[in-house]
């Protein structure tokens, strides 16, 4: 199954959907929604563990670690087990697709790479990175109504997913191809030709005009808040590789708290991603000063999700009007009704 598989690592807001719906818009090529796969089995408790489960990871880890210890290969025969349980399922996916390769996109297998590797040493991965601002630009814009403080909060994106990253392709431990998103945008078919090359796959010029394939409308799944705005284009543009600089320059608190994130990352980690400090800081001192507030974007069903996600979080968190207790409380009242 390993060489049939292909891992497309990178951090949420990254293109990743982009890439992988013009991959997918090859014949050989099955990409499906994020399946999720590998975080949970990472952290069954032998590599990984949780802080908080409903059993007891310290135990777990201790029995689990003790178990695979008295196994005649120890480990390898754990990863065979786990390697077992996930072939089965890329497998049986594949052949009800009828494609050839299976490309998995799901962002949180950047955070897991050392597991991921072990498991699936031989098949091919591509490692896709992006402006980083664009990155944290868009994540805080899509999921957190441009609350900027809300999502660091919830998740310090690039403080976790640059380290992991960079550090993935500077050891390169698999076979790999690094993806620039700037540069898949600007000259898509030398990029998706390149690809397909180290990939194996003839390269079709459709994967260009990836919104024309007649399975295009089933390749984008999206939930509550969830921005698929891929679904919209047909084939790939450059209006986004600058937008992050466009929202930064409208909002001094934005630029500051990117500063400081930016501050927090190694200069190693940003050269290896693609944009050293020295270019970064010298884009953050050319953007224009503030002249007013940031024009809202238009209100889209999504958006209108989304703002009502954040504000009922937000009070969430704060128990406004005793909704935290509330909220448990309706949670306590479904899990004893769901026992």
């Amino acid at each position: 199954m390993q060489d049939r598989l292909i891992f497309l690592i990178g951090a949420p807001r990254s293109g990743s959907t982009l890439l992988a719906r013009m991959l997918g818009a090859h014949p050989a090529v099955y990409a499906p929604a994020e399946p999720h796969l590998m975080p949970p089995l990472a952290h069954l408790g032998y590599h990984e563990a949780v802080e908080r489960a409903p059993y007891d990871p310290i135990i777990t880890q201790r029995g689990l670690r003790e178990f695979v210890a008295g196994l005649p290969r120890g480990e390898a025969d754990y990863l065979d087990a786990l390697r077992a349980a996930t072939d089965a399922l890329y497998g049986r996916a594949l052949a009800a697709s009828g494609r050839e390769r299976f490309l998995d996109k799901t962002p949180a297998y950047a955070l897991v790479l050392d597991f991921l590797v072990k498991l699936y040493p031989g098949a091919r991965y591509l490692v896709l990175t992006r402006h980083p601002l664009a990155v944290w630009s868009s994540f805080v814009d899509s999921f957190f109504d441009g609350d900027g403080e809300a999502a660091h909060r919830q998740n310090p994106l690039l403080e976790r997913y640059v380290p992991a990253i960079a550090r993935f392709l500077r050891e390169r431990p698999v076979a790999l191809e690094h993806v620039r998103y700037e540069a898949l945008v600007r000259e898509p078919e030398a990029a998706l030709a390149r690809l397909c090359q180290f990939l194996g796959l003839a390269f079709d010029p459709a994967m260009v005009n990836y919104g024309d394939a007649e399975d295009a409308p089933k390749a984008a799944v999206r939930g509550l808040g969830d921005p698929v705005t891929v679904a919209r284009e047909t084939r790939p543009t450059t209006r986004s590789v600058a937008k992050w600089a466009e929202t930064l320059a409208a909002s001094p608190p934005r630029r500051a708290q990117a500063e400081a994130i930016l501050a927090r990352l190694l200069d190693e980690d940003l050269e290896t991603w693609g944009h050293p400090r020295a270019s970064l800081e010298a884009e953050l001192r050319g953007l224009p000063a503030a002249t007013g507030s940031a024009r809202r974007a238009p209100l889209t069903r999504y958006a209108l999700e989304r703002r009502l996600l954040v504000v009922a979080r937000r009070h969430v968190q704060r128990d406004s009007l005793g909704l935290r207790r509330l909220v448990r409380a309706v949670r306590a009242a479904c899990d004893v009704l769901l026992r």
